[in-house]
């Protein structure tokens, strides 16, 4: 326990921010919105790496190189993702998902 914050309320915020970014990639249209959603989610598992690698292996910094790694591929993966969307605006005056259906023909 840390400063009476236990490794059940932890992961209890984590899977309620988890299940919030889900709920908003299931039910948004807009692509920005669904990116963020995607963050949401990541942000969750980064969460969660740290907690069970302070909790499991306090001495260990596997956990702490995950949450890197992983911090580092959405960052990649924004950046591409807002590269695509800018394009798909250029091309569409939109970034509603719904939208994209116009551009297959």
């Amino acid at each position: 326990m840390i400063d009476g914050v236990g490794v059940y309320d932890i992961v209890a915020v984590a899977t309620i921010v988890f299940f919030v970014g889900v709920f908003g990639f299931l039910t948004r249209k807009n692509l920005i919105s669904l990116l963020i959603s995607i963050e949401l989610m990541l942000n969750a598992v980064v969460v969660n790496f740290v907690a069970f690698n302070k909790y499991l292996y306090p001495g260990r910094l596997d956990g702490y190189i995950f949450s890197l790694f992983v911090i580092a591929v959405a960052a990649a993966e924004v950046a591409l993702a807002i590269a695509l969307i800018i394009a798909l605006y250029r091309l569409d005056n939109s970034i509603e998902a719904d939208d994209m259906d116009s551009l297959q023909g």
